[in-house]
């Protein structure tokens, strides 16, 4: 299997944009291929079968939404409390709304789990690690709310981000502000 790190990168980004632009049909190795400006074959040796690079998009788009470390470690030292929550919030939002080629992927990769699954077990391990990994992260910051409290954040943010990235509602609310909203309401 093919070693070289950056290109493995480069692919599996291009990969992602196909799901993103084409959806699950669309993506082929001879699609990734060409999105990353690669010779043919080249998708298909560092990712033999289509699990495989739907593998390698599910590991990409968890290192393109992994919070800035410092940003990390500043908030460790400030009060846990409402505003820290809510800045927390905004940060999860915020990251997926400037990568908007990867939310749409995510959304993909979803229905594409309920058809198939290796991706369902590729894509829902990613995902119960990451609701894991909030968990362990609220409890360990002191911030408020528990497990209750961050699935009905991700189930909150996954609504927000498809109704912004598809055909949003006009309720008046921009989408800080909905973060805002829901903040209150789930920590009162």
């Amino acid at each position: 299997m093919a070693r070289n790190d950056q290109r493995r990168v480069a692919l599996a980004d291009a990969g992602i944009t196909v799901l993103a632009e084409e959806g699950a049909r669309g993506l082929t190795h001879r699609a990734v291929d060409a999105a990353a400006g690669a010779p043919r074959g080249t998708a298909s040796n560092y990712f033999p079968t289509r699990d495989d690079l739907i593998s390698a998009l599910v590991n990409r788009i968890g290192e393109r939404l992994t919070p800035d470390p410092e940003a990390v470690s500043s908030r460790a030292t400030r009060v846990a409390d409402r505003e820290l929550f809510a800045e927390y919030v905004h940060d999860v939002v915020r990251r997926l709304r400037a990568d908007p080629h990867v939310s749409r992927a995510l959304f993909e990769l979803r229905l594409e789990a309920a058809r198939r699954p290796a991706v369902a077990e590729a894509f829902g391990a990613w995902r119960r690690r990451a609701f894991h990994e909030d968990v362990a992260f609220t409890e360990r910051s002191g911030l408020p709310g528990g497990r209750t409290e961050i699935a009905l954040l991700h189930y909150a943010i996954d609504g927000l981000m498809l109704d912004h990235l598809t055909v949003p509602l006009d309720t008046g609310l921009t989408v800080d502000l909905a973060v805002d909203e829901f903040v209150d309401r789930l920590l009162r």
